[in-house]
């Protein structure tokens, strides 16, 4: 293909085109097209766009691994509900561009210095282009400012449940989260042996999940495992929702309440299904996601700590019934087949006072309509992985159990990143 015709095929997917749709419209196959797509900057640097005389140098693998990992990390910020500003993000550019270059090979530093990557400005403007980011503060604003704007949009946002007529049921929230799925509390024996096992990554085993459910609880979409699809869509199994709208006598209607994250493009709501029109996609303001993101009101903690609690007696039931040794089971007959199981039953665990409890923040008069009729379980989850974990002879105490759970929260190293970046790939 000649370099005009590679740049307009980017320039169409830039412009929200399918992989899929450009393989058809230019009959090529949709790997050929990907691998346009890759090479983007290269080939997007080798002619100037118009009106321009100069040629931009061409950008290095070491600039386009830092940008790759730079933007795990951005999205794993922004899941957590952080702030960003350009400083915070060129600083962090920075490090993993030097924490590359100490990993390349002495043949190669000449051609990418430290000096040749300057987290400059406009190298800031183009990285958000590039990646779609869209919710990163400029000025550093102040956390007050946050809670501010999350006060004005609790008012708005009960004006258009007003306005709409939307009821508990025709509202969802949908979140993603990290999922370290392989892993176990620091202190077992398992993770003191992985840890001495050079080059062994079975602790750094992550995927992503989004879960989403709606404000009275009465309905859980079936978690969504994400790799790399370019267009993940929690609904996709809208048959059944439209079900459950038609059996409760609600209007074929919903809406779905979204954060900034960078994989929630602002114009998803354009590029949904016609037979999925009927859902409404609303976003929460930036920065905002701890105050007011329904799933981070300890929906996704609890959904964690049952995991554990399955992933737990997992463990014990197939030890307790065959000849595997915890070692055993754990290197060799714990894989994701089972880890799905586990999340099922995990997500099916999670209570209908736990879902809607959490709208208490953005939507009160949701949970104030509600009556509980659960009873607090007499066993805590803490308790009951512990015990689970005391059968197997592992040593495990509470604080285990919730030092496991905030690990998923801590913030991602350089080679934390890699490891998310090559089972993506």
């Amino acid at each position: 293909m000649s370099i005009e015709l590679k740049c307009e095929i980017i320039e169409k997917h830039e412009q929200g085109v399918r992989v899929v749709d450009l393989s058809r419209q230019y009959g090529r196959s949709t790997s050929m097209i990907c691998s346009v797509l890759k090479r983007k900057e290269s080939i997007k640097s080798v002619t100037p766009a118009k009106g321009l005389t100069i040629i931009s140098k061409l950008r290095t693998t070491l600039h386009e691994n830092m940008e790759k990992l730079l933007m795990v990390w951005v999205t794993e910020k922004q899941l957590q509900g952080d702030t960003l500003t350009q400083t915070i993000i060129c600083e962090k550019a920075r490090a993993i561009y030097g924490d590359l270059l100490k990993q390349t090979p002495q043949t190669s530093i000449d051609e990418a210095s430290e000096e040749s990557f300057k987290a400059s400005r406009g190298w800031f403007e183009n990285f958000k282009k590039r990646s779609g980011i869209h919710s990163v503060v400029r000025h550093g604003e102040a956390a007050s400012s946050d809670m501010k704007a999350a006060e004005d949009y609790i008012k708005t946002f009960s004006d258009l449940i007003k306005a709409q007529g939307y009821i508990s049921q025709q509202v969802f929230n949908c979140d993603e989260t990290g999922l370290f799925w392989k892993k176990m509390p620091n202190r077992t024996y398992i993770t003191a042996e992985e840890k001495m096992m050079p080059g062994h990554k079975l602790m750094k085993d992550r995927l992503t999940l989004a879960l989403c459910a709606n404000a009275s609880g009465d309905c859980k979409i079936k978690p969504l495992l994400v790799y790399h699809s370019e267009n993940p869509r929690a609904f996709k199994s809208h048959k059944i929702l439209k079900e459950k709208l038609q059996e409760n006598n609600l209007p074929v209607q919903a809406l779905l309440i979204l954060d900034n994250a960078p994989a929630h493009p602002p114009n998803l709501e354009d590029d949904i299904l016609e037979e999925l029109k009927f859902i409404k996609v609303l976003y929460l303001p930036p920065n905002t996601t701890p105050i007011l993101q329904p799933m981070d009101q300890q929906v996704i903690s609890n959904f964690k700590k049952l995991y554990t609690k399955h992933l737990f007696r997992r463990c014990f039931e197939v030890t307790e019934s065959t000849n595997l040794t915890l070692r055993e089971f754990w290197k060799d007959h714990f894989n994701i087949a089972i880890c799905l199981q586990i999340i099922d039953q995990a997500w099916l665990g999670v209570t209908t006072k736990t879902l809607t409890s959490a709208w208490k923040k953005l939507w009160p008069e949701a949970v104030a309509e509600r009556i509980y009729e659960e009873l607090e379980p007499g066993v805590s989850v803490e308790e009951e992985i512990v015990s689970l974990g005391k059968s197997m002879g592992l040593e495990v105490e509470e604080r285990d159990v919730n030092e496991l759970i905030e690990e998923y929260i801590q913030e991602l190293t350089t080679e934390d990143t890699r490891v998310t970046v090559t089972a993506a790939y």
